[in-house]
């Protein structure tokens, strides 16, 4: 996200804020109020729930939900959300055991298996930002663009993958570091 936030705008800062909690809208209303309070102008979730997308429509700023198009819970707010797919993994999976030809291995795919796609963009979205958006993601999934590419500093500014390379999926799974831009603590 971070990663994202900065190609747009080298500038932006982004904001962590921990609620230890999938599903709980009450904590998570509270963490986009303490967002917005402290300046946020988008208030993006990993959490499964609407609860920081209707803070922000109400707090008047935008929100990106999580794993759900939550449009029809704060339109006023809402621009779009990662989608999961995991159908695109556990259909082969399945026939591979039915088969008796599956193996165990790893998996970290993203919109350029189809796992992952976004929600429709909502209208708050201007129409030339929404041709940026397709077509970045349509570079991710073609193979064309690797965010993951380097250089990216760390948020103390230490290049943690130099240019010419790219963070192994293994590394991308085991991040204990926040990249350049990034406020807040990594629980321990």
């Amino acid at each position: 996200f971070a990663l994202g936030v900065r190609a747009a705008n080298p500038t932006a800062t982004v904001q962590v804020v921990w609620t230890n909690a999938w599903f709980d809208p009450g904590k998570e209303k509270e963490a986009a109020a303490a967002l917005v309070d402290s300046g946020a102008d988008v208030v993006a979730t990993g959490a499964d729930s609407v609860a920081p997308l209707q803070e922000a429509e109400a707090r008047g700023v935008y929100g990106i939900g999580y794993d759900s198009d939550g449009r029809r819970f704060a339109p006023g707010a809402f621009l779009t959300a990662p989608l999961w797919d995991w159908t695109v993994v556990y259909r082969p999976v399945v026939q591979a055991v039915h088969d008796g030809t599956w193996t165990s291995g790893d998996f970290n795919g993203g919109l350029e298996t189809g796992v992952v796609r976004l929600a429709p963009l909502s209208d708050l979205v201007p129409p030339d930002v929404k041709a940026l958006i397709e077509a970045r993601a349509a570079r991710i999934r073609s193979g064309e663009l690797d965010i993951f590419a380097g250089p990216i500093r760390d948020r103390d500014g230490a290049i943690r993958v130099p240019e010419g390379s790219s963070l192994p999926d293994a590394d991308q799974l085991t991040m204990d570091w926040f990249v350049e831009g990034v406020q807040g603590t990594i629980p321990r």
